[in-house]
Order: structure tokens, then C-alpha cells, then sequence
């Protein structure tokens, strides 16, 4: 496989802060090769008051395709995007967007379906568990819609953003019949917990819920891929919990994203604000 850069090469960024986490560069960089694709994904460090020009920027650079968006800027990104399909109208969230051909940016959600991809590959099944989630931002929105929709039999959100939170639980409710609650950090009686916040990238981090109630027939998720096996997963591995990690889920969501950006996937037919 011969990674190509020359003047005919396609871009894609993906931007984040922080950024020095990311895994998506180096394998999608490789998936297009493979694909014989002259393109490479580079990351981008960008804050949050900077992410308007940048994106201001990115729509002038006609070699540039798509962009992958990590944390913090999901929400933002999707007030960007022209189109997107209906997933991502629902979270008001998007983690990758590509250029359409009138030169907007349409606008798609994977994350849901990657942590849930992950969580299989992993042993883990979610139909029929009772759910904790700890984060309702834009990849924890994702997760709760991919949830209820793989059939959990309740779920509880918990976020210490309580309006964030009580207006996902209020959007969810809208359109599942599955109980959707106020959840806290205590895991005990839940079957599955799923941890969608950066804590635990840096030492210094809290850990998202009580691990001390952690039990061996839990199976334990966490969105983090840096560091590879985030402290609440190597409590969880300790008593012997089924768990997934940020790389299992980016595992899963590498193909989806793939699709996507070479525009085989989430048609722009119909998706229009």
C-alpha cells in the first residue's frame, strides 16, 4: 500500500480540542489508499471561538472533501452543514460532514452505531439491558438514540449539564416508547454502562461513575481512545466485566465514515434544512 501526496491529492481534516487523541488520520489515510484513492485525513487543532473561520476557511479549499468532527465541536459543526440526514436533524449533532456538489456541507452521525458496533464486537449485546449513560453531548446523543433503537429495556442519562440532559431525555421520549430517565453516577442494578465524556483522558480526571458498584456481569463501554483503556475500564476488567473501548468504537465507525466521505452512503436526496 503506497500512500500518494502530490498536487491531484483530496483532503480531509478532522478537528477536535484537543486533537493529539484522535486515531482517524492514520486509518483513514490507509483506507483510502486502499481503495486506491489519491487522499489523505490530516488533524486539525482548532478552539471552539476559532472554529467559524476555520470552517469559513475549509469551504474555499476546493481540494478539500470532508471534514471528521471530534469534541467539542459536534454541535457546532451541524449549524455549519447545509443538508444532513435525518439522525443527525434529530441530535442536532454531526461527527463527519462531506462537500456537496453545489458547494455546501452535508452532514451525517456514526457515533451512536459505532459504540454499539463496538459493544458487539466485544461480546456485548444492548436488547433487552438496563442502560446507565454518563454524557449527553453530541457523541453522547448519539449513543442514547443508537440505545433505545437496539432495544434497551430502560435507560437513565446522566450529565452535569441537567438542561442538556432533560432535553435529550424530553427529545428521546418523543420518539420511544422505551423509559428514558435522570440517571447519576451510581451504576449499581444497571446492566450496561456507557461512558460518553472525556473524563479519564488526563490523570487528574474523576473517574464518571462509582467503579466501587461495578459488578462482573456488567458489560462497561467507554467512548476515550486516549489513553487506549481508560481508568473506569480497567476497574471494570479488574472484576472481570465484559468492556469495549474509543478504539473498538472507531474500529466499527471506520467503514461507516469511509462510505460516507467517498459518498457511497447517507444520500443528500431530501435531507435539506
Amino acid at each position: 500500500m503506497t500512500v500518494t501526496v502530490d498536487g491531484a491529492t483530496r483532503l480531509h481534516i478532522i478537528v477536535g480540542d484537543p486533537i493529539a487523541q484522535v486515531k482517524s488520520p492514520t486509518g483513514m489515510s490507509a483506507a483510502f489508499a486502499t481503495r486506491g484513492r489519491n487522499a489523505l485525513c490530516v488533524p486539525i487543532h482548532v478552539a471552539p471561538k476559532d472554529l467559524p473561520g476555520l470552517l469559513a476557511g475549509a469551504s474555499l479549499a476546493q481540494n478539500l472533501d470532508g471534514i471528521i468532527v471530534t469534541v467539542p465541536h459536534k454541535f457546532a459543526c451541524y449549524a455549519h452543514c447545509t443538508s444532513a440526514t435525518e439522525r443527525a436533524h434529530f441530535l442536532g449533532a454531526v461527527n463527519i460532514i462531506r462537500r456537496t456538489a453545489d458547494g455546501g456541507w452535508f452532514g451525517e452521525m456514526f457515533d451512536g452505531l459505532g459504540f454499539v458496533g463496538g459493544m458487539r464486537a466485544k461480546g456485548g449485546e444492548p436488547k433487552g439491558k438496563r442502560a446507565l449513560l454518563v454524557g449527553a453531548g453530541g457523541a453522547g446523543s448519539a449513543i442514547a438514540l443508537a440505545l433505545v433503537e437496539a432495544g434497551v429495556r430502560e435507560l437513565a442519562i446522566h450529565d452535569a449539564d441537567s438542561v442538556r440532559r432533560d432535553a435529550l431525555i424530553k427529545r428521546l421520549a418523543a420518539v420511544t416508547a422505551t423509559p428514558v430517565s435522570i440517571g447519576s453516577p451510581d451504576p449499581a442494578g444497571f446492566e450496561l454502562i456507557a461512558n460518553a465524556t472525556p473524563a479519564g483522558m488526563r490523570p487528574t480526571d474523576p473517574l464518571p461513575v462509582r467503579i466501587e458498584h461495578f459488578t462482573p456481569d456488567m458489560f462497561v463501554g467507554c467512548v476515550i481512545t486516549a489513553p487506549a483503556v481508560s481508568p473506569m475500564v480497567e476497574a471494570a476488567r479488574a472484576i472481570g466485566c465484559k468492556t469495549s473501548v474509543g478504539g473498538d468504537m472507531y474500529a466499527a465507525e471506520q467503514q461507516l465514515m469511509l462510505e460516507f466521505l467517498l459518498g457511497g452512503s447517507s444520500t443528500e436526496a431530501g435531507a435539506r434544512r
